[in-house]
């Protein structure tokens, strides 16, 4: 493989091993469906590599290879994961090449061992014996693949132990004609430091490109990942996952890193324009894996551009650099605001301004809206993720929100039955003008019951209200040390398919608090509905 153009010194070639490496992390399981739109998705966005798993080594992983074999991607590579011979066998009669070769990868990845402890400890061999099966292993491979990537298992940790013999094992990989020959902190303890001494002896040593495949264990795995590519030309190649997922503590995170090496050191990862698909990237894998994307995620989490600090949201109102270290578009992400005890007036007009009200000439309400945010937050309610209780808020306040029913009563029972199921029944009396309708629904639950009741009373009036869907419903006790009498708060969160929100009740009684969350999430789904319908 040659980098002679400029173009090519510049490319940094990215490895995702989310569908290998990843899945052996603790929560995450996927089926073949799952890899296969995986696959799809990395494909689209422009990953270089995609490594699918170890072929023949189970049922899962041998019916995605055999789908693959009948598909050809318009980027990706696929990538067939093994070790390497086996110590006493000739790697023309080892099954685990033959199982490497069968798959019909377009690149094979083979794993070796950089260590003399795990030599002597773990595969139980001579050091010289080693050096024969990194060899004859990359060598046989190479004769029957186009390109073959060596991954130097426990790199960092044997050069530590035994520099020359960790050197003399990538020399082997070397004179066998690897494409590739990636240096592992499988252990994921080097620190950034340790990471940049030992791979600046290896540059100057290997001649073939080199990756960095990092573990996260003392949380420097994108630390360790970019510095190796920012400071050594000779390192081609990074290997990580998506979100970070992976055994123990995870590998590194491309989501971390991709945006890191394009945006601040100019080095080209993906395709032209992909970047700003990475969020959503990171956010489809997050759903397929059924682990959600922490909020504090650099780049790609949902609060990683949100501003909740009346200084910082004035600020950010002016100039977003000021406060942003990248522009949230450049990675397919949004800027938020959120609204809170601290927040300024400035915070009230640009959180405003999201939802079309335009509060700058208007001092009296900002005040008044911020005093009463200030009041019920120290009541108990929040409202960063109640952007939908926030909007009804201001827009009641200047006179603009709709009434689409008035609350006359409502009452629950719960019923337990002889064969202990339980039941909650709810009637809820409202006017639709100045027509009185009451209502009668069974649900699961008490909140259920009152969600199904109200809709009933609403439904002949507001058909779009069939659209509104409740997705969550969280409860927090506010003071434990009340007890059965402390207050709570309820949060709800809607969507109507297009747009999701949030909305929030708190009061001593539960079934009261939850009201006030559910009204207010079916106003505001009426409410948007409503408009939609007028725009079009």
């Amino acid at each position: 493989m040659k980098f002679n153009s400029k173009d090519a010194e510049n490319k940094i070639y990215i490895f995702d091993t989310t569908l290998r490496d990843g899945s052996q992390g603790a929560e995450v399981s996927l089926s073949v469906n799952d890899k296969m739109l995986l696959i799809e998705r990395f494909n689209d966005i422009g990953i270089d590599y995609i490594e699918v798993g170890f072929p023949a080594s189970n049922p899962k992983d041998e019916e995605l290879f055999e789908i693959l074999k009948n598909k050809k991607f318009s980027y990706s590579k696929i990538v067939a994961f093994g070790r390497t011979k086996y110590k006493d066998t000739a790697a023309e009669k080892d099954q685990n090449m033959k199982s490497l070769l069968d798959a019909g990868a377009d690149v094979i990845c083979i794993f070796g061992k950089g260590s003399s402890l795990h030599v002597d400890k773990v595969i139980e061999t001579t050091l010289e014996n080693n050096l024969e099966m990194i060899f004859d292993s990359v060598s046989y491979l190479k004769k029957n693949c186009p390109e073959v990537i060596y991954d130097a298992e426990h790199f960092f940790d044997g050069y530590k132990l035994d520099s020359d013999y960790a050197i003399k094992t990538l020399l082997a990989a070397q004179d066998a004609n690897a494409d590739f020959i990636v240096l592992c902190d499988t252990n994921g303890g080097c620190l950034p430091g340790e990471i940049l001494e030992i791979i600046t002896r290896v540059a100057e040593q290997v001649d073939v490109p080199l990756g960095i495949h990092c573990h996260n264990d003392s949380g420097c795995a994108v630390a360790n990942s970019i510095l190796a590519v920012e400071k050594l030309s000779s390192v081609k190649m990074v290997q990580g996952t998506i979100n970070g997922y992976g055994e123990r503590c995870g590998n590194a995170d491309l989501c971390q890193i991709i945006p890191s090496l394009e945006l601040k050191l100019g080095r080209r990862c993906l395709p032209e324009g992909s970047l700003k698909h990475i969020t959503g990237l990171a956010r489809f894998v997050g759903e397929i894996a059924n682990i959600s994307v922490p909020h504090s995620q650099p780049f790609v989490g949902r609060n990683a551009f949100t501003h909740k600090a009346g200084m910082h949201v004035h600020g950010v109102s002016k100039v977003p650099e000021a406060f942003e270290h990248v522009s949230p578009e450049t990675v397919g992400n949004t800027r938020e605001i959120l609204i809170s005890e601290l927040s300024g007036k400035k915070s009230i007009i640009v959180k405003a301004l999201e939802f079309g009200v335009e509060l700058e000439n208007e001092p009296e309400s900002v005040n008044k809206i911020l005093n009463m945010i200030q009041n019920l937050e120290h009541k108990g309610y929040q409202f960063e993720a109640a952007d939908g209780s926030f909007e009804l808020m201001v827009k009641d306040t200047i006179g603009i929100k709709k009434q689409f029913f008035k609350l006359e009563s409502f009452r629950v029972l719960n019923e337990k039955r002889a064969d202990g199921l339980m039941v909650s029944e709810a009637t809820v009396k409202i006017f639709i003008d100045d027509k009185r309708i009451i209502e009668t629904a069974e649900g699961g639950g008490p909140v259920h019951a009152l969600d199904c009741a109200i809709r009933k009373a609403l439904c002949g009036f507001y058909p779009g209200l069939s659209k509104i869907k409740l997705t969550d419903f969280k409860v927090r006790v506010l003071d434990e040390k009340q007890g059965t009498g402390a207050v709570v708060r309820v949060l709800i969160e809607s969507s109507d398919g297009v747009k999701n929100w949030g909305t929030i009740g708190v009061s001593e009684n539960i079934i009261d608090a939850s009201w006030q969350a559910l009204e207010d999430s079916i106003i505001y789904g009426l409410m948007h509905i409503e408009k939609n319908t007028q725009d079009k």
